[in-house]
């Protein structure tokens, strides 16, 4: 199999149509887009922490407080119930540290549910954050410095990395080509939030979730909850599972697949170019959580669609699919015969790359 179909040489089709700016002069420096489908929730209480290191596949109590973490919420099994981005907050009077994830709206409250049957005697309460609004901020390496005098502050470099500012919490992106963040603000920053946005460019979320898709960054929707371990997603491969935190739900085969080495389907790109006629029945076919198919194997289904975005005449996927039906290189949606899928480069490996001979 060809290495490049795992790694990353040169900007993925995805992103080169991206708004870009050139002149550090002009005033509208960044991109800017809401992300509805995005929410909030915070966890608080003198055994917060604890609590969630608990219950997630990474380790938040090695955080501080300019760093978050991506993570996974697993039944019992390993499945996946949720992904989410977790960070501490500034302690409160009482010392108390605090924790506030970004999570999919349409899982927030059956995730807030779910933990909190399980908080039982620990002094810790989770609770939505309705006044927050999420947006990313996307900019070119070179406007970097330009955007940073106008926001007053440094902004994080490396990915997962934050800090907070009158704006609210910045919390910097997996990137490909482009520097991004997660911005999470509330309703008291709305005025260092307006003066910000004056330098920006709105675009549309699908602008934001392409690149999502370009990084191999997954996420956890109602419609593929308990679907995929955390592997399947790569999540290992992203710094979204720690093997040495100790356990949480599903924990033990989650281990035991990565020490195993049993793991025989990973997270892939693809896309799908349409002819505008197309397109509603498309988005029918490549909704998440529908079945992929290995067109070389009658009836074979090899794996399922995670998370899809249309940009133009194009879909944009990431999908879970066995190895060998990506050395097969014939997936389709909808049925083996269905229509085809191209694969898309990845910025990381999904498997080990052969020795070269």
């Amino acid at each position: 199999m060809e290495t490049s179909r795992y790694h990353l040489h040169t900007m993925p089709p995805i992103l080169m149509n991206l708004p870009a700016h050139s002149n550090p002069e002009i005033d509208r420096l960044a991109t800017v887009c809401e992300l509805p489908d995005l929410a909030v929730f915070d966890i608080s209480g003198a055994d917060a922490v604890s609590f969630l290191q608990g219950q997630i596949t990474n380790d938040i109590a090695g955080a501080d407080l300019g760093s978050a973490r991506l993570a996974g919420y697993c039944t019992p099994q390993g499945r996946l119930l949720a992904t989410m981005i977790v960070g501490r907050t500034m302690p409160i009077p009482d010392g108390s540290a605090g924790l506030r994830a970004i999570i999919k709206r349409d899982i927030l409250a059956q995730t807030i549910k779910r933990l909190s049957m399980f908080v039982m005697r620990a002094k810790a309460k989770l609770i939505e954050a309705p006044e927050c609004t999420v947006r990313g901020i996307t900019l070119s390496e070179e406007l970097v410095e330009a955007f940073e005098s106008k926001l007053g502050s440094s902004l994080p470099a490396a990915a997962w990395e934050k800090i907070e500012t009158p704006a609210g919490t910045w919390i910097a992106a997996p990137s490909v080509g482009m520097r991004r963040w997660w911005l999470i603000s509330d309703i008291h920053q709305a005025t260092a939030v307006d003066s910000l946005l004056q330098h920006c460019t709105e675009v549309s979320s699908d602008y934001w979730h392409a690149q999502d898709i370009a990084v191999g960054l997954p996420w956890i929707e109602a419609t593929t909850q308990d679907l995929f371990i955390p592997q399947t997603l790569n999540l290992d491969l992203i710094q979204g599972v720690s093997f040495t935190k100790g356990c949480y739900p599903g924990q033990e085969i989650v281990a035991r697949s990565h020490y195993r080495g049993t793991v025989k389907r990973r997270m892939v790109s693809a896309r799908i170019e349409f002819d505008q006629a197309l397109s509603q029945q498309l988005l029918e076919q490549t909704q998440p959580g529908l079945d992929v198919f290995d067109g070389s194997r009658e009836d074979h289904v090899c794996g399922r669609i995670i998370n899809r975005v249309q940009t133009g005449q194009e879909i944009f996927l990431l999908l879970e699919s066995s190895f060998e039906a990506v050395d097969h290189n014939q997936l389709r949606v909808a049925a083996p015969d269905g229509p085809a899928l191209t694969l898309a480069s990845l910025p990381y490996p999904v498997r080990p790359v052969p020795d070269e001979k």
